[in-house]
């Protein structure tokens, strides 16, 4: 495959899903901006969604090994069977003992104060965990957005759960694929805490009047790990109208090039933790990505909110990307470090995206604003609107590379210590409101688990727009309109 080259930084730039990587992700990009912004505008401010103030999680130790994947995507054969045993030896065996309270949402609305039993993931990134102790609703002055509604379908997943069950909380089915198959409109799915197989893939569309909601019922507690033996993503969603929400994607002990590969319209990946993924892999123009939105299926405005992505790619490499948009949508209140190129990256048929109030942090590129190789359209990568982000000590800064359109807008951005330049715009664009200081996180480091919170002398806060901006945060805590908004994924 090809490879681009612009000012530093190597992009891959031919067809992602070629050959047998039908689920890979590309180092490519899309786009939204000023002029004509509100046909950017998805379900971040309309559909159903999940409601969290923070989360709690510990992690486990992933088993060893990756789900069987054929080039489809389709798990085959007996190692598939063998992968979905991951969490109990047995579990056809026993019985599954479950019930409604064990499929309360927690960690979504549960309020600021993380109990004493909570654990934290890294053991010092407070900022990305806090509570998990209550079930959605307990606090009722917490929620910032909207609850995910109620729906006519509601089918429950389990570790010790049985695809022979009829899915119900009593009886649930074993894994997320099966509850995909029994799925239709306006379904709910609610996933146990446990340990599930990746190479998960998921075809069933919802529609504008019925959604289908995957929901991790403890916001990362539902993780999925590498298991088999030659898997190439965790999870492949190519239906329409979908909300994967709240899971873990833990790719440690693996070869995914994928985290979560998304091919569908509509959707929404919120609040989800992506982590070690394609570590282990070689560094090949296949490409991959941690989150990925993708137009190769004709997929359109899809939206990426609120999830947490580090330690993507092995070093030095410039094709692998954490989150990768290359159709219409939004990329907002994520945090992003530790990428091997670009932390956000838009590319192939990317337009009409919105970036707005993410943290991007020791990557190769913080934010990469393009188009070219396109599938489905001639580009280029126009009206993206870059709002409100933080993007520090990076190689390169917010980098427009490609086939890039005269109507993409830089606003109230934070772009400061990026070592090889801040900005590089083309087409005469310039930037505004932009500040140019050290960002004073609560604490940061470039190897350990930084606390990418806003200190309370930090120059970002009250600095934002609030033009595009979700009224909530990460850690889906109200932002602040009487002091203003800030600058970054945190709310002060």
């Amino acid at each position: 495959m090809k490879k681009f080259v612009t000012f530093a930084s190597e992009i891959r730039v031919n067809a992602l899903l070629c050959s047998s990587m039908t689920v890979l992700l590309a180092a490519c990009g899309g786009g939204s901006g000023e002029q004509g912004l509100s046909q950017a505008k998805q379900q971040t401010q309309t559909a159903g969604t999940m409601v969290s103030v923070a989360a709690a999680a510990t992690e486990a130790s992933p088993a060893d090994a990756l789900m069987a994947v054929r080039a489809d995507g389709e798990q085959s054969g007996s190692a598939a069977v063998v992968a979905q045993d991951i969490a109990v030896q047995a579990a056809d065996a026993a019985p599954a003992n479950y019930s409604e309270k064990d499929f309360a949402l927690v960690g979504y609305g549960a309020g600021d104060a993380m109990p004493a039993s909570a654990t934290a993931y890294g053991a010092t990134d407070a900022a990305a965990l806090a509570a998990a102790g209550a079930p959605l609703g307990a606090d009722a002055s917490s929620p910032a957005s909207a609850v995910i509604p109620s729906t006519t379908y509601k089918f429950y997943v389990a570790p010790n759960g049985n695809d022979n069950n009829a899915g119900s909380a009593s009886a649930p089915f074993r894994t997320i694929a099966r509850a995909a198959r029994a799925a239709r409109a306006s379904t709910t799915v609610f996933v146990a805490p446990g340990t599930y197989a990746g190479g998960i893939k998921t075809t069933v569309s919802g529609n504008a009047s019925g959604r289908i909601y995957f929901v991790s019922t403890t916001k990362w507690g539902a993780k999925i790990v590498v298991a088999g033996s030659s898997g190439k993503a965790g999870w492949d969603n190519r239906g329409n109208y979908v909300d994967i929400v709240g899971f873990e994607v833990n790719g440690n002990g693996g070869k995914w090039t994928s985290g979560i590969y998304n091919g569908g319209s509509y959707d929404m990946i919120r609040g989800n933790y992506v982590h070690h993924v394609a570590k282990g892999v070689g560094c090949n123009s296949a490409g991959g990505s941690a989150i990925g939105v993708d137009s190769y299926y004709k997929g359109v405005k899809s939206d990426v909110v609120g999830n947490l992505v580090h330690d993507i790619g092995p070093a030095g490499c410039r094709f692998i990307q954490g989150i990768y948009v290359s159709t219409s949508g939004s990329v907002k209140n994520n945090v992003v470090y530790r990428v091997s190129e670009g932390a956000i990256h838009l590319w192939h048929d990317a337009n009409r995206v919105i970036i707005t109030n993410n943290t991007v942090t020791t990557s190769n590129t913080g934010i990469i604003v393009g188009g070219g190789d396109f599938y489905h359209t001639r580009g280029p990568a126009d009206y993206i609107a870059v709002y409100s982000n933080i993007v520090y000590d990076n190689k390169m800064g917010i980098s427009e590379q490609g086939k890039t359109g005269k109507n993409n807008t830089y606003r109230n951005n934070l772009v400061f210590k990026n070592s090889t330049y801040n900005f590089q715009l083309k087409n005469g664009l310039s930037h505004s409101g932009t500040v140019s200081s050290e960002p004073l996180f609560v604490s940061y480091t470039r190897t350990g688990t930084p606390d990418l919170r806003l200190s309370s002398s930090s120059p970002a806060i009250g600095r934002a727009t609030p033009t595009e901006a979700l009224p909530y945060d990460f850690l889906e805590r109200p932002r602040d309109t009487s002091t203003g908004f800030d600058i970054g994924a945190y709310q002060h």
